[in-house]
């Protein structure tokens, strides 16, 4: 549940950073510099998530890694679409 919780919280804060790409760029392609930005700021969290489970939720490094590759993978695939989709041609 966990695991999904922050998942939706990481396409959560990717629409934020779009929105804030969107409001400070003069059009829809702002939206890719956004969404790569957002990529390091997500591995981050997603770290910073495997930090507190293995600090103090007592999980070892090897079953945090899987959780970190799954939580990171999904949002930034999305992001990666979000590039894809708005990068300027």
């Amino acid at each position: 549940m966990h695991v999904l919780m922050v998942i939706i919280g990481g396409i959560a804060l990717l629409g934020v950073v779009c929105l804030f790409g969107r409001l400070w760029g003069a059009d829809m392609s702002a939206l890719a510099p956004a969404a790569k930005a957002f990529i390091p700021i997500w591995f981050i969290v997603t770290v910073v998530n495997m930090w507190i489970g293995v600090t103090r939720a007592g999980y070892t490094v090897m079953d945090e890694l899987s959780i970190l590759g799954l939580n990171f993978a999904i949002p930034a695939g999305v992001a990666a679409v979000v590039i894809w989709q708005f990068v300027k041609r």
